[in-house]
């Protein structure tokens, strides 16, 4: 079978938008829309927008308070990365260097290493990916703590191997989606060396052959209220909370954002 091969399309340093928050260095601007220009050469898809958000935290004891992030469009495709440093030229650095690994992946068969694939070409995708530094949490105090990004759209049908793919393509710390065979709203997140899938309703005899590590919590989502997951998030000291919404029964996640606030993750009706 003959194999399709696209003209790599760059971006120009001028093309990246680039947005900051707190104390940026102003040179970092410019070595920001370098960066991600010459990374997206590795791209063998037409590369249509670049944006990075570029941040330093407020907080002195903070080790590593400078943050770099980027959402990068390959023809339709999200990639997303993201890096923490005690400078920001190493965020910079270490930004670029998790984007150059994604933009490599677009240039292969992207839905067999998604996952329709043997282990062997499975565990390729999962070691490329250098490991990340968690983002580091902004220590707000609890009273001033709110709900500051709400992201509601239809949850993506996907496998177990599908699903950690598209978390590791996106640099996520975890993933929402539905999964196929179960029909059940999931989340997939890192875990012991691997990966760990909780369900609304657990049906780990319905999980079709899976290639990832990946172990099943036998719980169901506990039943909650928007305020009962912010309770329970801040009681279990743990960066997310997976639960099913109290009125729809659908699976929501609440999470912890690096300035100290919180994110919510909804399913579309």
């Amino acid at each position: 079978m003959s194999r399709r091969h696209h003209t790599p399309v760059a971006l120009d340093a001028e093309d990246v938008q680039v947005v900051t928050r707190g104390e940026v260095p102003r040179a970092a601007v410019d070595e920001a829309k370098e960066a991600i220009a010459a990374v997206t050469l590795a791209a063998h898809e037409p590369v249509l927008y670049a944006r990075v958000k570029l941040s330093k935290l407020p907080d002195p004891a903070v080790d590593r308070p400078y943050v770099a992030q980027a959402n990068v469009d390959v023809n339709g495709r999200l990639l997303r990365a993201q890096a923490v440093a005690e400078s920001m030229h190493e965020a910079i650095d270490e930004l670029q260097d998790r984007l150059r690994v994604r933009l490599r992946r677009t240039s292969r068969d992207w839905e067999s290493l998604r996952g329709r694939v043997p282990r062997d070409v499975d565990e390729e995708w999962r070691r490329s990916s250098p490991p990340r530094k968690p983002l580091p949490y902004f220590p707000r105090p609890a009273e001033e703590r709110q709900i500051v990004r709400r992201k509601t759209y239809e949850l993506a049908v996907a496998t177990p191997d599908e699903a950690a793919f598209d978390m590791e393509q996106l640099d996520y710390d975890f993933h929402l989606f539905t999964e196929a065979d179960t029909g059940e709203d999931s989340v997939i997140y890192r875990a012991d060396g691997g990966y760990r899938l909780a369900q609304v309703h657990p049906r780990p005899d319905r999980l079709g052959p899976v290639a990832i590590p990946l172990t099943v919590d036998p719980d169901p989502a506990p039943v909650l209220t928007v305020r009962q997951a912010i309770d329970r998030l801040e009681l279990s000291g743990e960066p997310f909370v997976f639960f099913a919404d109290a009125e729809t029964g659908r699976g929501c996640l609440l999470y912890h954002r690096y300035d100290g606030h919180y994110g919510l993750i909804t399913p579309s009706a």
